[in-house]
């Protein structure tokens, strides 16, 4: 194949040139190239391509939690907002705590066929914070992280044994950051309007205690951590002193983050329920320059679908969570890009390259005998985000009716274009 007339997002800028494909590999590059024999041409005239994007942050919900998601309907979610790779969490039904589970979502991700799926193990057995998972097995069975997310692991000599171990076997653990005897059943944010709503709050140290603590282990043992879904203005001073440190630590935060500030839970809306919480507009501000100086590394979804049951209850009931596969690339880019905050490729980089480089996947960069892993949008491309029209079965969305910039054409993966879906 021929990716043709396109802007390419390359590492070192934007450059006008085709794109030669052939064995699921960038063979090269070059201007006006033609068609050998048995080769199509995609014409990609007035589109931009990124490298395939790569979240390392999703909840797929399979195995055990079906009616919120599967791997299909995540798998569709993904490409359809332009991913090519995504790395699902344990918190399942059995727990992804050993070799049968990761080898059952691997081995279901390749029946589907869209994008490439890469399981997080559990970091302890049923993630119930007691005794370490099988990581030796995990790994061998294709798992690229450990978490425990939806949760911290209290034991803190418990967490120091995991991040030794994970380190072994060329593993990183992946740290949800929240003290529970601090949050004590909080909801939102404990600000203004968590006092205007009635609703309990939950303080910002509840998640800086323990992003210190991870830090604080990494620097001891000289091993990396990875803080999942920065969303404090503290906790991002945090990361960014411990870099300058030299201690081994990579962050991400989310696109309702850098978008949102708890105001929008005053109309109670129970799609603006997440965890951590949406903060005040210092949070906000802060999450937005961590990102354009590198504490930040990468932009995940932390795509959390639910059934409309989950969220349709009061505010203090609803489940936790976002549905953004569909939504990220185009936020992130209206937020980040059009405003001058990130070039075009520095957004590549917090959505594709620094996912790769932290959990040692290929792909995240265009180049030549990388994978054909491409994302391919049409930048100028204004649309409305309607939750109706989502592959996820999860339509738990707050930004219902915002318009954005930015809009994925198509999703090549290993050279083929798994969307739009072949009819």
């Amino acid at each position: 194949m021929i990716i043709h007339g396109a802007e390419v997002v390359l590492a070192n800028g934007v450059k006008k040139t085709d794109i030669r494909i052939e064995n699921g590999k960038i063979l090269g590059f070059g201007k006006n190239l033609s068609p050998r024999a048995g080769e199509e041409t995609l014409d990609c005239t007035g589109l931009t391509v990124f490298p395939g994007l790569i979240d390392m942050h999703v909840h797929l919900r399979d195995p055990g939690f079906e009616y919120k998601e599967d791997i299909e309907s995540g798998s569709r979610a993904a490409v359809k907002g332009g991913f090519t790779q995504i790395c699902c969490m344990p918190n399942t039904k059995p727990v992804t705590d050993n070799k049968v589970t990761v080898t059952y979502i691997r081995a279901r991700a390749a029946q589907v066929g869209l994008c490439k799926i890469h399981p997080i193990g559990a970091i302890t057995e049923g993630q119930e914070g007691k005794n370490l998972a099988a990581i030796g097995a995990m790994k061998a069975a294709g798992a690229v992280a450990l978490s425990e997310d939806g949760k911290s692991v209290e034991n803190t000599g418990l967490m120091a044994n995991a991040i030794r171990y994970a380190a072994d076997f060329g593993l990183k653990c992946l740290c949800h950051c929240e003290d529970a005897s601090l949050v004590d059943g909080g909801v939102v944010h404990e600000g203004y309007y968590a006092t205007l709503t009635g609703l309990k709050g939950s303080l910002r140290a509840a998640e800086d205690i323990l992003i210190a603590r991870e830090i604080c282990l990494a620097e001891s043992l000289g091993l990396p951590v990875h803080i999942c879904h920065v969303s404090t203005y503290s906790g991002v001073q945090l990361i960014r002193e411990a870099k300058a440190r030299g201690v081994q630590v990579t962050a991400e935060t989310c696109p309702h983050y850098f978008i949102l500030t708890d105001a929008a839970i005053a109309d109670f809306d129970t799609n603006t329920k997440v965890n951590p919480p949406l903060r005040e507009e210092r949070d906000r501000l802060a999450v937005i320059e961590g990102l354009r100086d590198g504490t930040i590394d990468c932009i995940v979804t932390d795509h959390a679908p639910h059934h409309a049951d989950d969220k349709n209850v009061e505010y203090n009931y609803a489940a936790f969570g976002i549905s953004g596969l569909e939504t990220s690339f185009a936020l992130s880019y209206t937020a980040l890009v059009r405003s001058g905050i990130l070039t075009p490729e520095a957004l590549a980089k917090k959505m594709s390259t620094a996912a790769a480089k932290i959990l040692g996947l290929e792909g995240g960069v265009i180049e030549a005998g990388a994978p054909a892993d491409l994302t391919i949008a049409d930048l100028n491309e204004a649309w409305t985000i309607d939750p109706a029209s989502f592959e996820s079965k999860g339509k738990n969305t707050p930004f219902a009716g915002r318009e954005v910039f930015g809009r994925v054409k198509y999703t090549v993966a290993d050279g083929e274009v798994k969307y739009p879906f072949a009819r």
